[in-house]
């Protein structure tokens, strides 16, 4: 199994500015490839309490500083975007980077889309599958005629710069709705598993559904592949001195979530670790959790939080130092199937 460190790039804590924020989520990639860790993803929000809005600038970022870690999105909101424009970005990018760039799709989520973007939840699926149908052809095409419901048409378009990867890998992010699922099965695409805010259970149906439609669409089942995301993440030597750390930094979350009308599934931090995929505690014991969610998964990837305010610098290196050197090699034999 590999793991990557992801961010949304929470704005929890407003003693800092956003360009302390900011920086804190670049020096953070940078310590996970100095780590060890496979990749390093950006999320995309569009309202408080993220500063999440442009990926592929962070990205870009992030691409200078390191030179081997993979950069992922974590998701691009193609229902917002413009597929040329969005192509034109990440390309550039895939340049940059020398080829480390993986994508991860979805149709995002939250009030301000129909503020800022005029797409709602009547319009949102239809605008992500015809914006995913352009982009996918923009990445495979030179020139390309096209014609939609969203955007002008296009009659032999040119694209520039050309990507370096042909094709890309286009990761399709499942939250609650089968319809990412029977997107990414019907082009043969992997699926990541938001996995972050109910118990196991709901996220291990989507999967069973996305081998169902894989198979009905005629993909060789050994290709199949699943990526699964934990809801946050803080290591140490126990379980209960990850508890004492971890707990303001949890209540410090769902007060934030609460002033947005957001109620959480988990009201205490040991609830959230005894029934959601949070990894919070003792090497053994987020091993044995790693462990329970691939035997109903199946997965070949896992995503922690990079987002950690609350969390002093050397506590968080502290935890990922551990994370590197005693969790992941002994999940590392864990495959895909």
């Amino acid at each position: 199994m590999k793991f990557l460190l992801l961010s949304l790039i929470t704005y929890i804590d407003r003693s800092k500015t956003p360009e302390q924020r900011l920086r804190e989520v670049v020096d953070a990639a940078v310590l996970g490839e100095e780590l060890g860790f496979h990749g390093f993803a950006v999320g995309e929000r569009h309202e408080r309490p993220f500063l999440s809005s442009s990926p592929p600038v962070v990205l870009s970022h992030i691409a200078a500083k390191t030179s081997t870690i993979k950069l992922f999105t974590g998701v691009t909101t193609l229902s917002l975007l413009d597929p040329v424009r969005a192509f034109e970005d990440y390309a550039t990018l895939d340049n940059l980077s020398g080829g480390r760039l993986e994508l991860m799709i979805g149709k995002g989520n939250g009030a301000a889309q129909a503020q800022l973007f005029h797409v709602t939840v009547d319009d949102q699926w239809d605008r992500l599958r015809e914006s995913y149908d352009l982009f996918r052809r923009l990445w495979r095409e030179e020139k390309v005629t096209w014609q939609g419901k969203y955007r002008p048409s296009l009659t032999d378009a040119e694209t520039w710069p050309r990507p370096l990867q042909n094709p890309i890998t286009v990761w399709h992010g499942s939250a609650t709705s089968k319809a990412s699922v029977d997107l990414a099965a019907s082009y043969g695409d992997p699926l990541f598993s938001a996995n972050v805010t109910n118990p196991i259970e709901p996220y291990a149906e989507l999967i069973d559904y996305y081998r169902e439609r894989w198979a009905f669409h005629g993909h060789d089942p050994a290709a199949i592949r699943i990526g699964a995301g934990s809801a946050g993440f803080y290591a140490a030597r126990t379980s209960q001195e990850a508890l004492d750390v971890y707990r303001p930094v949890y209540e410090a979350r769902l007060d934030a979530f609460r002033k947005v009308g957001v109620e959480p599934v988990f009201p205490t931090v040991e609830d959230a670790v005894e029934r959601s995929s949070i990894l919070v505690g003792s090497p053994q014991q987020i091993i044995d959790k790693v462990h329970r969610y691939h035997e109903r998964f199946g997965h070949e990837i896992t995503h922690l939080s990079a987002d950690t305010e609350g969390l002093t610098e050397k506590q968080q290196r502290a935890s990922l130092e551990l994370f590197a050197g005693d969790i992941a090699p002994a999940l590392s034999h864990l495959k895909g199937r």
